[in-house]
């Protein structure tokens, strides 16, 4: 039934009872009536009208029995229909967030509607009473509905055509959660019957709670919680009481009254200095602040100061790796709307240092035309990711910042490959000091291919040379010979078994990939080469990179705890000594890069590097046993 047709039912529901009424009267009086009434004694005036007054009562005692059959009929039936009041508590719609390991806030995933929850022990005095004294003074008193507005609903219908009436916080609460913002009587009356519901259900406290967990704030951004972080940036506890009174006053008109992009009055004042001002004066008048705090809120108004949060994200790069990780464990659903707290491996601190060095180290050479540059730190006994840099800046669209190259990118590793193709040489017997020929060399391995002659990058011949040297020094022509002895099927095998997914050793590798392989001409991801020489960092055990270390719901249940499992041996302990020995020596770089290079950092670290042909790659991977760092 809509407006229109409720409109009608009441005038012929008039004229019925006028009807009705007029037979009532004795026949006697009705007949005088419709002769002259001005021929009537005193006495029979106030006979008539005293049966007229009795006639009225019962009329009227009538209607009134009518009416509340009428009301308990609607409350019954709509009842019937209408959601729970234990539905009003929201379950979903919630924020997720996202942490570092140390509990540093990286990013706020929302969707349609960003919201923080908040406890009503979290919410200061101010707040709370600020906003019970501008949208429902009584609200301590009521039980989830102002009985004047009953009576204003009927009259505005019938008399002005219209469905107005003020709403108390409970109602208001209801409209936000389980009803439309719809203007028909129907929905308000359906909003009064879940009021008075939730009134008997929950306490002043929780509906409190509620609501402010429910309001508008402006934009997508519902829940006093979120709008502390947008406007002012800091703990909900930590607000005085002009920053309270700003807050209770943007729900019924945020758009209007954001310090951001709010309107102007005609003095060019902003609507939210008004509309705080409205807040205080009801908060003075209700006895919720003194005169002196009043009058010292007024004069400090127009020196509010509003502060949007610093960072929308912290670590780009390793929060999107993340959330791809979570949409494909939980969902996209339950991500975005289910107020999860999600604890990852990163640690804020180191990546704020990998940032900075990867774009000094990259502005340091732009004038090589070298414009980007990635990080990627672990744990190589656990796979946890401490670091992850996947550009010099995500927001830098010329560089297309937002690639993620240690992730994504397949990308050459130059002679940063080298240590699995010794590797195999230990495997098969060879130590340190196997001599291998550094002269030039053809190699061909059948007719229909072209003979391959490697170059050492500077063009020089260094003649008969031990597997440490050759390593150390990455020198080209013995790791090619190296290559020729394992075997490229045994050398993809080891890369594949490591956890090179690229190298995988199908019959199309091995018809693609030659003995320039060894040398980087296959392509590699930076995580998968990082976790695969977190091997030689750890003592010969594979490991799986991490990123995730627990999940919890917005109830604080745990959802997902990841725990630590050594993984499968995968390399002999004393072959990894060796290939760290060889990579940490200085001595066995001398041949090509001096005694005094950056490599060499007075401490036990194996460092590998690795230059593609046309420079465009340039790969450095350094390890200890308690971190690996690949860039």
């Amino acid at each position: 039934m809509n407006q229109k047709d409720v409109f009608l039912s009441l005038k012929r529901l008039k004229r019925k009872v006028s009807f009705w009424l007029s037979n009532l009267m004795p026949k006697r009086i009705r007949s005088r009536r419709l002769r002259n009434r001005h021929i009537l004694s005193e006495q029979e005036k106030k006979l008539l009208r005293a049966k007229r007054l009795r006639l009225f009562a019962l009329a009227f005692f009538g209607l009134v029995i009518l009416g509340i059959f009428l009301f308990l009929a609607m409350f019954a039936w709509y009842s019937r229909e209408l959601p729970k009041p234990g539905e009003v508590v929201r379950k979903e719609g919630f924020s997720s967030k996202i942490y570092d390991r140390d509990g540093n806030l990286l990013y706020d995933l929302f969707q349609e509607e960003r919201r923080n929850p908040i406890s009503i022990d979290q919410i200061p005095s101010d707040l709370k009473n600020a906003t019970v004294a501008i949208e429902d003074r009584d609200f301590y008193k009521h039980k989830g509905f102002d009985f004047l507005t009953i009576l204003r609903i009927p009259y505005n219908f019938v008399f002005r055509q219209r469905v107005v009436g003020g709403s108390t916080l409970t109602q208001q609460l209801v409209k936000n959660v389980l009803l439309s913002n719809e203007k028909t009587i129907t929905r308000k009356f359906k909003e009064f019957v879940i009021s008075v519901q939730i009134e008997r259900k929950f306490s002043k406290d929780q509906i409190l709670e509620m609501y402010l967990n429910e309001a508008p704030y402006g934009g997508n951004s519902w829940g006093v919680g979120t709008a502390v972080e947008i406007y002012f940036n800091k703990p909900i506890n930590e607000l005085n009481l002009l920053e309270s009174a700003f807050l209770a006053g943007l729900p019924q008109r945020p758009s209007v009254y954001s310090p951001y992009f709010g309107a102007l009055d005609e003095d060019g004042k902003p609507y939210w200095q008004m509309r705080t001002r409205a807040v205080l004066a009801a908060m003075r008048e209700n006895d919720y602040i003194t005169e002196a705090a009043y009058q010292d809120a007024l004069a400090n108004i127009e020196n509010l100061k509003f502060e949007r949060a610093a960072a929308e994200i912290k670590a780009p790069h390793f929060v999107f790796y993340v959330r791809s990780q979570l949409t494909e464990m939980l969902g996209e659903e339950l991500l975005s709307r289910g107020g999860l707290k999600v604890t990852t491996t990163l640690d804020w601190r180191l990546q704020e240092k990998a940032q900075q060095s990867v774009t000094e180290e990259v502005e340091s050479v732009a004038k090589y035309n070298i414009s980007n540059g990635a990080a990627l730190a672990m744990n190589p006994k656990t796979g946890e990711i401490l670091a992850m840099v996947g550009s010099k800046n995500y927001f830098d669209t010329e560089i297309g910042g937002q690639f993620n190259v240690t992730v994504d990118a397949l990308r050459q590793p130059g002679s940063s490959i080298k240590p699995i193709t010794y590797l195999g040489m230990i495997q098969k017997g060879y130590n340190p000091a196997s001599m291998l020929m550094d002269v030039q060399t053809t190699f061909n391995r059948n007719d229909k291919e072209e003979p391959y002659i490697p170059k050492n990058y500077d063009g020089t011949f260094r003649g008969p040379v031990n597997l440490r040297q050759s390593l150390g020094s990455s020198l080209n022509i013995p790791a090619v010979k190296a290559l020729a002895i394992v075997g490229l099927d045994n050398f993809l095998n080891l890369a594949y078994t490591m956890g090179l997914e690229t190298l995988e050793p199908t019959p199309e590798n091995l018809k693609r990939f030659g003995l320039a392989v060894t040398l980087g001409g296959a392509e590699v991801k930076m995580i998968d080469l990082v976790g695969a020489y977190s091997a030689f960092a750890n003592g010969g055990l594979k490991i799986e990179p991490v990123s995730i270390l627990k999940v919890e719901d917005k109830d604080g249940r745990v959802l997902y705890e990841h725990r630590q499992v050594e993984g499968p041996r995968i390399i002999d302990q004393g072959e990894t000594f060796i290939i760290n020995d060889i990579l940490s020596d200085n001595n066995a770089r001398l041949l090509a890069f001096g005694a005094n290079s950056l490599l060499n950092t007075g401490k036990p670290i194996a460092v590998k590097t690795g230059t593609t042909n046309s420079m465009k790659d340039n790969w450095t991977i350094g390890w200890s046993q308690d971190i690996i760092v690949g860039t």
